[in-house]
């Protein structure tokens, strides 16, 4: 597809937005919109196939997560979102590397409930905050099935009980290996399939 290819060939080489100026900020954005348009799955929380599994992010406009890559020391890695439609779950981990032997991540577990055929809300209910190292970490499906057995990490590992630690997200598209969502505070994210 025509605008699949010209909008990841727009955001290649943008480190997931962290180096994209202005103006490329703004052809990205128009060709997520171009793409939107032409959405081959009318209604994506139905299409539990296609949205369960790991996904990597390839840009956001969120700097909530941009801004781990500005923090001394601090390198953003990969990003990671599972989904696993049929329990409700949604599972982020943001990869972080820095100085030798301290690479870390951030990890956020959530329930989400859909709320039409685009839309989710999002309850984020588990944070886990530490060392690659000290939680053994080695791949997002290995650490995700850790944090389902209800295992507590050597890592700053907290409930999220904050009301206000919720939100909403539109799956504006989705097809078998590309989805984009706009989430409720406007930042829009663009994910392909990861192995």
């Amino acid at each position: 597809m025509l605008g699949k290819a010209t909008l990841l060939e727009t955001i290649a080489g943008k480190n997931r937005g962290i180096s994209a100026t202005a103006a490329e900020k703004q052809a990205i954005l128009s060709a997520i919109a171009q793409l939107e348009d032409r959405n081959p799955t009318p209604h994506p929380v139905e299409a539990l196939d296609k949205l369960n599994g790991n996904w990597r992010l390839l840009y956001t406009t969120s700097q909530e997560l941009l801004q781990i890559d500005r923090l001394p020391f601090l390198k953003l890695g990969q990003i990671y979102q599972f989904v696993q439609a049929s329990a409700a779950r949604i599972y982020n981990i943001a990869e972080v590397s820095g100085l030798p032997y301290l690479e870390g991540l951030v990890s956020v577990a959530a329930r989400f409930e859909p709320l039409s055929q685009q839309r989710v809300k999002v309850n984020f209910e588990r944070g886990i905050i530490g060392l690659q190292r000290l939680v053994k970490y080695r791949s997002p499906n290995e650490f995700i099935q850790r944090i389902e057995s209800g295992q507590k990490f050597a890592a700053i590992d907290f409930n999220i009980t904050n009301r206000d630690q919720k939100g909403w997200l539109d799956i504006t598209y989705l097809d078998d290996d590309l989805r984009i969502g706009r989430g409720n505070e406007g930042n829009v994210f663009v994910l392909t399939k990861a192995n």
